[in-house]
């Protein structure tokens, strides 16, 4: 059963800029208690933290790399002294990676693979115990339109996002019994600091290929993220979601 607004705790993790601090502003919007996770950028979550406090809403921020299990049970230790267990987990930290398979190394493929998905299933598998008992919750995890069809030259990162869509299908499936949904967001180009590596032909070539002829806004994911939240989306659960301004049907 869904809790008040003003009761409902929300965890955003990599929620220091982009589509992770448009997230958090969305539900603290409404009214609903912010957890701020940020791994190195305190000073850029300290600022998504005044913007959430702004509505009048109660805000934490916490650190942690979501690698460490060690990392993560200490930051759930001061999440549980601050009352605010999150009903609703937007798993939205990641890396990306640009560049030929031929050049990839170990460590990048181990980079991309751990934050991407050892980060999801450790912060999954921490939360998912208090919705479970409670007989609700949501837990929404950030893909890409890549997990869909593959990129070239993101190869590392199109598997790691095609493994965030499997696992979103398959835990969906585990936890819909208790009420839990699991979905994913798998957005298109996103105007962050993502696509930082591409030039501003590269750019326009890009925007050329949508058939919206532009890219999306933070909070336009934002919004289809909070929409899967709603009590009313109980029935939308094993989805794998794309909003892409029609590149992708």
């Amino acid at each position: 059963m869904s809790k008040p607004l003003a009761e409902t705790t929300v965890l955003i993790t990599g929620a220091s800029r982009g589509i992770g601090a448009a997230v958090a502003e969305r539900f603290a919007s409404v009214g609903m208690q912010i957890v701020i996770h940020y791994l190195n950028a305190h000073e850029a979550a300290n600022e998504v933290a005044r913007a959430c406090l702004a509505h009048g809403v109660k805000v934490l921020t916490v650190t942690a790399d979501l690698r460490s299990r060690e990392q993560l049970e200490r930051m759930k230790e001061k999440m549980e002294q601050h009352g605010m267990i999150p009903d609703i987990l937007v798993n939205n930290a990641g890396i990306s990676h640009f560049g030929m398979l031929a050049d990839v190394t170990d460590e990048d493929w181990d980079q991309v693979m751990s934050i991407n998905l050892r980060g999801m299933f450790l912060c999954s598998q921490l939360f998912m115990s208090h919705m479970v008992n409670q007989k609700y919750g949501r837990i929404i995890n950030v893909s890409s339109i890549w997990g869909i069809s593959g990129a070239s030259c993101e190869v590392v990162y199109s598997t790691a996002k095609g493994g965030v869509n499997a696992f979103t299908k398959a835990l969906a499936k585990e936890l819909a019994p208790s009420g839990v949904t699991v979905n994913a967001v798998a957005p298109g180009v996103v105007e962050t600091s993502m696509n930082a590596n591409l030039n501003p032909q590269e750019m326009q070539a890009l925007k050329d290929e949508i058939p919206a002829g532009r890219f999306a806004q933070p909070d336009e994911i934002a919004s289809l993220v909070y929409f899967i939240a709603l009590p009313e989306s109980g029935y939308i659960t094993g989805q794998v979601i794309s909003p892409n301004g029609g590149w992708l049907t």
